[in-house]
């Protein structure tokens, strides 16, 4: 009588990789980037307040406005060069084209009616719902708005045809806050859904 221990190959199969180490790297520091550039914003803020009422010490970076610029300036060069690895990456590796499209209304509007519902399934997280598919573009879009309106409150002078598209340096000021508020509030939606999905905090540490 033979013994067979030879395993079927799909067993043999390690998982799939979900998301390659460029991706984990990026996600990662960019994760780090927008905490310190959140935290010394409001920093900033509170020293000209744009609406009436400012943000508790407790959760602001820099201790006074000098030293929330140093860590926002900091925090800007390590989210723009690693936004912009992120983006040429995801252009160049064709993930961009794969990962976030099609995006359509109808898709959107079905797979959120779905997510409310609790029907809404996450079995291969190598595939996006329309929902994360916009949400991430969002994010990206986002992205680009903080950069272009942050160069505009930070160097106006220097950039004048920007200024002007922008509406101003003070309208600036309304747009950088807005963009800096939409992506809080997709890092708030993004950790309730890990929190829902724990597999994909694991895939995004390990890969699989």
């Amino acid at each position: 009588m033979t013994i067979h221990t030879d395993l079927p190959d799909q067993a043999k199969q390690k998982p799939a990789i979900v998301h390659p180490l460029w991706l984990r790297l990026t996600h990662w520091l960019n994760a780090l980037a927008v905490l310190i550039m959140v935290t010394s914003g409001w920093q900033i803020y509170n020293a000209s307040p744009l609406f009436d009422f400012d943000f508790p010490r407790a959760v602001t970076l820099g201790d006074w406005l000098g030293g929330g610029i140093q860590w926002h300036f900091a925090g800007m060069w390590l989210f723009g060069i690693n936004g912009l690895f992120y983006l040429l990456m995801n252009i160049f590796t064709g993930r961009m084209k794969k990962k976030f499209w099609p995006l359509t209304p109808r898709g959107i509007f079905n797979d959120l009616l779905a997510a409310l519902r609790g029907k809404l399934k996450h079995d291969d997280l190598r595939h996006y719902n329309m929902v994360q598919r916009a949400a991430y573009v969002f994010v990206m879009f986002d992205g680009i708005v903080l950069v272009l309106s942050g160069l505009v409150v930070w160097k106006s002078v220097q950039f004048p045809l920007l200024r002007e598209l922008m509406g101003g340096f003070d309208t600036a000021r309304y747009v950088h806050f807005l963009a800096m508020a939409s992506l809080v509030g997709f890092v708030v939606l993004h950790i309730v859904m890990v929190a829902l999905v724990p597999k994909t905090l694991i895939a995004m540490i390990r890969g699989r």
